[in-house]
């Protein structure tokens, strides 16, 4: 009995981290892209992708571990 219950877990814990979230936005190929928001901006006031345009632009996302 209580080997079976832990079989069912085991599984439904295994299908939990299984699931991935969905996107929050999905992007076409060729679009433009969203607007980046956030947190505080350091070293410089908020960009916008209009003021970018045309530039090489390099985004490196990261958090704190």
């Amino acid at each position: 009995m209580i080997g079976r219950a832990l079989v069912v877990l085991f599984a439904l814990a295994v299908t939990a981290l299984g699931a991935a979230p969905a996107p929050a936005e999905v992007v076409a190929p060729g679009a433009r892209a969203p607007e980046i928001g956030g947190g505080a901006w350091l070293n410089t006031g908020p960009l916008t992708t209009g003021g970018l345009r045309g530039r090489v632009v390099l985004v490196d996302f990261w958090t704190f571990g």
